[in-house]
């Protein structure tokens, strides 16, 4: 297939990337810095600057598919003002933005694969989540419904829309992992808050897995949780992450140290969403790491 990717250098981007080579695909990434390397030979890269129209409007022309995956690192900055905005606007305009492009191309693509978050449902303790349940009314909820909003326009066009509710993706060398582990090598870690709250992860293998698996499967549309299909508790999951390191999960973050640290960054980290990937699991997505040690293990050494 033809295929364009909006960002495409990330975490999730670059792994999908080399996938989609091997499996000897073309690519367009959508880029907002030049790229010093040498591309691959099925791969461009095209700079671009959204919502601002430009020449990178015609790489959605003749495509066959394209996937977005751009947006601020959640995580990255405490949440100002301003960085929510920045937050905002790199998911829900750039969004507005490839749709726009898409209605103006002369050969449509056939579908948008667009990224979300299991923010999307808010804080729901020990309720079960699947792609039924609605949103939620916190920052993150309302970001990412917005967000799944501008992709559904896409459906106008004749594109089959994929929502594509991502959990905490445990990767070797980065993401989530890259910032939990070093407490933990240093004989210091241990869950925040109450551990009580569920976390939603999936193994980044299983996440690009289940990309191809949606690019090729052509009844896939809506909503889709990728998620592994056993979520842990933030205590489950620290004792886990300590097993693996041969270190303790010993000493926990009360909420009242996070907070004034992180403002209400804190709340993203003190409750969470236990969510199950049942369209996934329906479709016959089969998980490589269902398993919560086994995924940890897979990202060592960290």
């Amino acid at each position: 297939m033809k295929l364009v990717i909006a960002g495409g250098s990330g975490l999730i981007g670059s792994a999908l990337s080399l996938q989609l080579l091997e499996k000897g695909h073309s690519l367009t990434v959508l880029t907002r810095s030049p790229v010093a390397r040498a591309p691959h030979p099925n791969q461009k890269w095209q700079l671009w600057s959204p919502p601002t129209p430009g020449a990178w409007e015609e790489t959605i022309d003749g495509a066959d598919a394209v996937i977005n995956l751009a947006g601020e690192p959640i995580a990255a900055k405490r949440w100002s003002e301003e960085q929510k905005e920045k937050i905002r606007s790199s998911r829900v305009d750039t969004t507005r933005a490839l749709v726009g492009a898409i209605a103006k191309a002369k050969k449509k693509p056939r579908l948008l694969l667009n990224a979300s978050a299991v923010g999307y449902y808010g804080p729901h303790g020990d309720e079960i989540l699947t792609e039924a349940a609605g949103p939620g009314d916190d920052f993150l909820s309302r970001v990412s419904s917005a967000w799944e909003d501008e992709a559904e326009k896409a459906q106008d066009y004749g594109l089959r829309v994929i929502r594509l509710r991502t959990g905490i993706v445990l990767a070797k060398g980065g993401g989530a992992l890259a910032k939990m582990a070093p407490p933990f090598k240093l004989f210091a870690g241990g869950p925040l808050g109450s551990g009580k709250q569920w976390l939603s992860w999936i193994h980044i293998e299983d996440e690009v897995g289940l990309i191809l698996f949606l690019l090729e499967h052509p009844h896939a549309h809506g909503a889709v949780n990728a998620t592994a299909p056993n979520p842990a508790t933030m205590r489950e999951f620290c004792k886990t992450l300590g097993r693996v390191l041969h270190r303790p999960s010993w000493a926990p973050v009360p909420a009242f140290v996070l907070r004034p640290m992180l403002g209400e960054m804190a709340d993203m980290l003190l409750t969470g969403q236990r969510v199950f990937p049942d369209t996934a699991q329906r479709l016959g997505y089969s998980f490589r790491y269902p398993n919560l040690y086994e995924a940890l293990q897979a990202c060592m050494p960290l």
